[in-house]
C-alpha cells in the first residue's frame, strides 16, 4: 500500500456496518462524515489522487452531493482547479442537466450546473459500489458536451458487482465488508 495512503486506511479501519435494507453499508468519516474526518485524511484523499491521475489541464473538479463534496474541496484547494457540485436540487437555470441516480441503497434526481462545453473535467466520489452514481453524472456531463478526462473514487468496494459502471474508475484504496467488518485491500 501507496504510504501517503496509510492515514486513510488506519482511519478505516473500525468502521461499523450497518444494515440498510439487507444492503451492508459501512460508515465512516469519507462516506457519511460521521465520526468527524480528519484533516490528515482529507489530505492524504487529494494527494493520492493527485498521485494517480493526470490533473494537467483540467478545467474543473465535479462532485456529486453529499460526500464527494468534501473531496472535492480537498483536492480543489490542493490544486486551485474549480469545484462544481452535483445537486440534489433543482434550480431551473437554463443549462441545468437533470438525471436519474439509482445506488445499490436508495434513487435520486441530480442536478448539473456550472459546467461548460468543452469543460475538461474530472469527476470525485467517496466510493464506487453498483457505479449508479457515476453512470448518472457522466450522463449528465455528456449532456453538458464536457470532456470527462478522468473519474476517481476513495474507495471500490470489491465486494460489490459495479453492474452500473460502464466506465474507468481510479480508484485510491479496495474495500470489502466481511463477516460484518470492514476490510481494507492493498490495491496495487
Amino acid at each position: 500500500m501507496d504510504s501517503n495512503l496509510e492515514p486513510l486506511a488506519r482511519s478505516l479501519r473500525d468502521a461499523p456496518v450497518v444494515d440498510r435494507d439487507g444492503y451492508e453499508y459501512f460508515v465512516h468519516g469519507v462516506t457519511d462524515g460521521i465520526p468527524p474526518l480528519e484533516p490528515a485524511v482529507l489530505e492524504a484523499v487529494a494527494d493520492g489522487i493527485r498521485d494517480r491521475i493526470d490533473l494537467e489541464g483540467v478545467d474543473k473538479l465535479v462532485a456529486p452531493e453529499a460526500m464527494g463534496i468534501h473531496h472535492g474541496t480537498a483536492l480543489s484547494i490542493a490544486t486551485g482547479i474549480p469545484l462544481v457540485v452535483v445537486r440534489k436540487r433543482e434550480y431551473g437555470f437554463p443549462e441545468e442537466v437533470a438525471v436519474h441516480q439509482t445506488t445499490s441503497y436508495g434513487e435520486d434526481e441530480l442536478y448539473l450546473n456550472g459546467v461548460d462545453p468543452g469543460d475538461r473535467v474530472v469527476l470525485v466520489d467517496d466510493v464506487l459500489s453498483s457505479g449508479g452514481t457515476i453512470e448518472a453524472v457522466c450522463e449528465a456531463l455528456e449532456a453538458a458536451e464536457a470532456e470527462v478526462s478522468d473519474i476517481v473514487v476513495v474507495l471500490r468496494r470489491v465486494d460489490a458487482d459495479h453492474e452500473d459502471v460502464s466506465r474507468e474508475v481510479t480508484n485510491l484504496l479496495d474495500v470489502r465488508v466481511r463477516d460484518g467488518a470492514l476490510e481494507v485491500l492493498d490495491s496495487e
